[in-house]
């Protein structure tokens, strides 16, 4: 059976780390960590996805500054609620939480976000940064995919890696860090034809995609590592991921749960950015430079 690779105990093992890097670092900062998450609207899964990363704040001891607008709010409200963040000296990272409400348009607003403060990654400099192989934040999901196969010895460089999905929160920064991995990277998608022909070629498959169960063992060799970043909620109940884990299971050499895989990575990744940000600023010794992709 294939190794589980088992995100949930990473992420409590880094949020030990987390929590002992902010200790050491308390008194030359004067201060704590701040982390501020500006929630737009009343969609009910962005509301579950702060309340797990507040609580997480709250584990390792990040102030978290949360705020909350209606989904009314014009374009001009949310910009000026992310320029406060950027002037209050408490906060180091900020996060607009995704998808906004219908006629807002994300891309501004990213990148009103101060660069050095971007705790998602997201902002056109920190794609820059991250293309260059200049420091920077990292993007959450790729980054912890990363941390995941290093913590389990997986060692992307000379190894054939393909990412499905080309999305500018993960597909295409995925590619970009197991290509700084010295991985050799291919990237499919929607428009790929003969998908199954590709995927069978990597040794690392990341799939992002979007589309539950897509990738069934015909579309893999015997010792691939899959790393499953899809999540939705079945029908009938319970959760899958962008591929049909029971068929793999007994074909990949390693394989991310769903749940409990990608998902508690990303937020940590969010929590490594905002304490990262929060040493540099404060010249605080960091402990973390096996975590910054």
């Amino acid at each position: 059976m294939a190794l589980r690779l088992d995100g949930k105990q990473l992420a409590a093992k880094l949020e030990a780390r987390l929590q002992q890097q902010i200790q050491t670092g308390l008194a030359a900062a004067g201060r704590s960590p701040g982390l501020a998450v500006l929630r737009v609207g009343d969609d009910p899964a962005s509301a579950v996805y702060v309340r797990n990363k507040e609580k997480a704040c709250a584990r390792i001891g990040v102030e978290s500054f949360g705020s909350h607008l209606p989904a009314n709010a014009s374009q001009q409200e949310v910009l000026t609620a992310i320029r406060a963040l950027n002037a209050d000296q408490r906060v180091d990272g900020i996060l607009l939480q995704l998808p906004l409400p219908e006629g807002l348009d994300e891309t501004p607003l990213l990148a009103e976000i101060d660069p050095d403060k971007d705790a998602d990654g997201l902002h056109t400099l920190n794609l820059g940064r991250l293309l260059k192989g200049e420091q920077g934040p990292r993007s959450c999901t790729p980054a912890g995919v990363m941390v995941m196969l290093r913590d389990q010895g997986i060692d992307p460089a000379g190894k054939r890696a393909v990412v499905v999905g080309r999305s500018i929160l993960v597909g295409q920064p995925m590619a970009l860090m197991l290509q700084a991995a010295n991985a050799t990277v291919t990237v499919a998608h929607s428009r790929t034809q003969d998908l199954a022909s590709i995927t069978r070629q990597a040794e690392i498959l990341v799939v992002a995609a979007g589309r539950p169960e897509m990738i069934g063992a015909d579309h893999i060799t015997p010792g691939c590592v899959v790393v499953d970043v899809g999540i939705h909620r079945r029908p009938e109940g319970g959760l899958c991921g962008d591929v049909r884990a029971e068929e793999l299971e007994p074909v990949a050499a390693a394989l991310s749960p769903v749940p409990g895989g990608v998902g508690p990575m990303t937020v940590t990744m969010l929590l490594v950015n905002t304490v990262v940000a929060w040493c540099r600023r404060h010249q605080v010794a960091l402990d973390l430079s096996d975590l910054v992709v």
